[in-house]
């Protein structure tokens, strides 16, 4: 059981908000774009948003799963692919080390050295000096069959095999997750347990699962994880096949969203107080209060 005070502190971090408490060096973007199968076209308008983002004091940037693209088929997803030192990851190495900003990108279609065809689906962050410091290749894939949603992306894309551990940043630790893996509890509790103080989900959601379990998802895995919740997104249509929900957002350790995405390419910043995230742990120590031995630890799939 936790004090009033301490309840009464956390409520106010929350109700008079953290952006004019908070240094500016822990200012975050959020952004939400609509990809299309034109790389180029992709390209410029991430480029508008590190750009907006850079302008509005961010020091680090999240875009949406499939900010390279967004192909009309799986053939085409496959065959459009880049590696890691491709162009387009070039492109934002670069752009990161002009505007000495971090990136948070996830998740893009790499390239496999395998032979069998397919891809991963890899959320990568590039430090302010334009180097790749982490990638984290999802490893839960959307396979659903449901009215108004059908799609199999184990047809195309090989799942991940490893958890990251949390990246240390300007703004604290974030966890790398991407969009379906919101819908897993336990790969946020394991990055929680790794140390994040952030966690983030870059998404491409289709409008109806958004409709239905965006938010409610999102402010979940805030509340239990104690954790800032960033989510970019990918919003309208795509192609004849596919339309995404957007909403990117960003929500507080306590399930408030402190900002949320409106317009089809756009930005919404927040700053990250650590403070807050401190306060709720220590006055709800949730964490240490599991009960592992009456359920399995997440953590122990790791050792």
């Amino acid at each position: 059981m936790f004090c009033k005070s301490s309840v009464q502190l956390i409520l106010s971090k929350i109700m008079f908000g953290n952006i004019s408490t908070c240094p500016l060096k822990q200012r975050v973007a959020v952004c939400q774009m609509n990809s299309t199968d034109d790389k180029e076209r992709n390209i410029r308008i991430c480029t508008e948003l590190i750009n907006e983002s850079y302008d509005k004091e961010a020091k680090i940037v999240f875009l949406p799963e499939c900010f390279d693209y967004i192909a009309e088929n799986k053939t085409d997803s496959v065959k459009m692919a880049e590696s890691l030192e491709g162009d387009i990851i070039k492109h934002y190495k670069n752009l990161a080390k002009e505007k000495s900003l971090w990136l948070s990108m996830g998740g893009f279609h790499e390239k496999c050295s395998t032979s069998d065809g397919s891809i991963f689906n890899s959320h990568i962050i590039i430090n302010a000096n334009g180097e790749l410091v982490s990638v984290y290749r999802k490893v839960h894939l959307f396979d659903v069959d449901i009215p108004g949603t059908v799609l199999k992306e184990s047809s195309y894309v090989t799942p991940g095999k490893k958890i990251e551990k949390p990246v240390d940043t300007p703004v604290g630790k974030i966890g790398l997750l991407c969009c379906y893996d919101l819908r897993f509890p336990e790969i946020s509790i394991v990055n929680r347990q790794l140390g994040a103080q952030i966690l983030t989900f870059p998404s491409a959601f289709t409008f109806t699962t958004g409709l239905a379990h965006w938010h409610v998802l999102l402010r979940a895995r805030a509340i239990e994880n104690q954790c800032y919740v960033i989510a970019a997104a990918q919003t309208g249509k795509h192609n004849d096949k596919r339309t995404s929900y957007g909403h990117a957002l960003i929500v507080d350790p306590w399930g408030k969203v402190v900002a949320e995405c409106e317009k089809e390419n756009g930005v919404c910043v927040a700053s990250i107080d650590l403070s807050l995230v401190d306060s709720i742990r220590e006055s709800m120590p949730v964490f240490e209060h599991r009960r592992y031995d009456l359920y399995n630890n997440p953590l122990k799939n790791l050792e």
